[in-house]
């Protein structure tokens, strides 16, 4: 290598240097992002995984899309350590997050904020279980989950558009319309129930339990 070469290697490696150095620099001058979390032994916070209902003042459906707002209401007192109190009737907002529509229909809610006796504060909740709600079920991830199709729902219907469609066949085409008529009408039952249970919904004054996915800080003033 010349004299020259070695020279200009030697530039480009102190030019990388302090390069690197520039770098380095500039990210130790830059400010650290801090959050404070909430602290979950202060005594006004209601701790994580406590449980309460509230009442749906909206319809929710599976056939609603993704982002669809909703309020409902506080059903009872949150009561934390200290005595502070989000009493029974307050506002609570949400949306929902996703629906699927089909033989196994499902609705994820999502929690934004719950309203106090000095404001708005975040919520982070998970529907725990929908009482009274025979039809619906819940799934590991807070999601509702529809009844969705089963054999037996298949077969009723199947049998009732069966029946009717034999009946209609007799009065119209006498025996052989009874067959034609049986064929025809249950496959329409049939359809008629899988069509039926593709969604589920929840009417406006549902009750939900709700369980508290982190600690919800009472304000006090």
């Amino acid at each position: 290598m010349t004299r020259y070469g070695s020279r200009w290697q030697t530039y480009a490696w102190l030019a990388g240097a302090l390069l690197l150095a520039t770098v380095a620099a500039a990210e130790s001058n830059q400010p650290t992002l801090t959050t404070t979390p909430t602290n979950a032994s202060a005594p006004n916070v209601v701790p994580a995984g406590t449980t309460f209902l509230i009442k749906l003042d909206d319809k929710l459906d599976t056939k609603n899309k993704s982002g669809k707002h909703f309020s409902a209401k506080l059903e009872e007192d949150l009561t934390a350590p200290n005595g502070a109190v989000i009493p029974r009737g307050k506002k609570v907002r949400g949306h929902i997050s996703s629906t699927n529509r089909g033989f196994h229909p499902d609705m994820l809610l999502s929690f934004d904020e719950i309203e106090t006796d000095h404001g708005w504060v975040p919520l982070i909740a998970s529907v725990n279980s929908v009482p009274g709600e025979h039809g619906v079920s819940n799934g590991s991830e807070g999601e509702i989950k529809g009844k969705g199709n089963t054999k037996g729902h298949v077969i009723k219907d199947t049998a009732e558009g069966a029946g009717a469609g034999a009946l209609g066949g007799l009065i119209f085409g006498g025996g052989k319309g009874a067959g034609i008529g049986t064929a025809i009408g249950g496959g329409l039952g049939a359809g008629k129930g899988m069509l039926s249970q593709r969604d589920f919904k929840l009417n406006k004054g549902t009750n939900l339990e709700l369980r508290l996915d982190r600690a919800l800080q009472v304000p006090t003033h």
